[in-house]
């Protein structure tokens, strides 16, 4: 399928520059983190206290190279932008930290800048010992993130209304959909994860925006909200809002530490259905997230990235700065009717 067919979406990723993450002790010392081929195990990294990370807006594509987006608060907007590897860190605790490697090159190809993306915060203080360097898990990684994903134990409300644990969904089954009745499932993808960084799950208490019981969910996870007044100031009714938007430390909080599982609704299309009583997305294919499917699903990735796009809703999405406050939550609930 030809890219210009369908439009290619972009997100702003928080990098560090690799020169803030160097080799103090080890084959490579003074070193600041590079390609896969110039590691070397079990050597000990540091993050320089003066590190803060940067925006490096991105416009994904399937495969690597990525583009720089024309608002980048770093890099040249318009470079390559190549997933060299994910590595692993293990720090003195014994905890793990996957960390994406990312090099901007120039026309000619030549590397003017590496960027380390964390998947898990990392401290100043700590020592990091390089365990593990992969480039065949990286863009896989790299879409996990941008899947929504709902948790373990999360209700589902199936054609029939009845309410079903979403780990117990399986393929051919038949969900109710707002907008297009009921709809088969074509696919469920499960992970279990390390609930950290940009893994770690958001929590909406029961009651908080209508729902029946906690709803937990990935960070980029979009909820629907039908406003009957537009108490937000969003200038539409209807509303797809990211949950990480609604962290108010009280009734929308997220969940760190242990792990999660994670479970991926596929439908022909984007479809907005309904856990734990409230309308909420299905798993959106696109250019990032396709990297998830699996071989015999990826053939059919010339029909399913068009339908989902053409149904992908994105002209509902609430910006950031519309969220940033902490009754958020309480506007959107007395908005719908609740």
């Amino acid at each position: 399928m030809n890219q210009s067919d369908t439009p290619r979406p972009s997100q702003s990723l928080p990098v560090y520059r690799a020169e803030f993450l160097r080799v103090v002790n080890g084959a490579n010392l003074g070193d600041a983190l590079g390609f896969a081929d110039e590691l070397c195990m079990d050597d000990i990294y540091s993050l320089s206290p003066l590190a803060s990370t940067v925006q490096l807006g991105v416009i994904n594509s399937a495969t690597s190279p990525f583009e720089i987006a024309e608002d980048s608060e770093s890099g040249t907007p318009g470079a390559d932008l190549h997933l060299d590897c994910c590595v692993t860190f293990m720090s003195g605790d014994g905890a793990t930290t996957e960390c994406l490697v990312l090099v901007e090159t120039d026309a000619q190809g030549h590397a003017m800048q590496v960027y380390a993306l964390p998947l898990a915060p990392m401290n100043p203080k700590a020592d990091y010992v390089l365990v593990g360097v992969n480039r065949d898990n990286a863009l896989q990684r790299f879409a996990q993130v941008a899947c929504v994903s709902f948790t373990k134990g999360t209700a589902i409300t199936m054609a029939s209304g009845a309410q079903k644990p979403v780990e117990e969904i399986a393929i051919g089954d038949k969900v109710l959909t707002r907008d297009a009745g009921i709809q088969e499932i074509r696919w469920i993808g499960h992970q279990t994860v390390r609930a950290v960084g940009a893994f770690a799950p958001i929590c909406i208490r029961q009651g908080t925006l209508n729902n029946t019981r906690d709803l937990i969910v990935s960070p980029d996870f979009r909820l629907f909200i039908y406003q009957r007044q537009d108490r937000l100031g969003a200038g539409r009714a209807e509303l797809l809002v990211r949950a990480r938007h609604l962290v108010n430390g009280d009734t929308i909080t997220r969940l760190t530490g242990g792990f999660v599982d994670y479970y991926q609704m596929l439908f022909d299309d984007h479809q907005i259905i309904y856990a734990e009583g409230i309308a909420a997305e299905s798993m959106l294919v696109d250019s990032r997230t396709s990297a998830v499917l699996p071989d015999e699903l990826n053939e059919k990735l010339a029909e399913l990235i068009p339908g989902h796009a053409g149904s992908g809703h994105r002209a509902l999405e609430v910006q950031e700065t519309l969220l940033a406050r902490p009754d958020a939550a309480d506007i959107l609930r007395k908005s719908s009717g609740g």
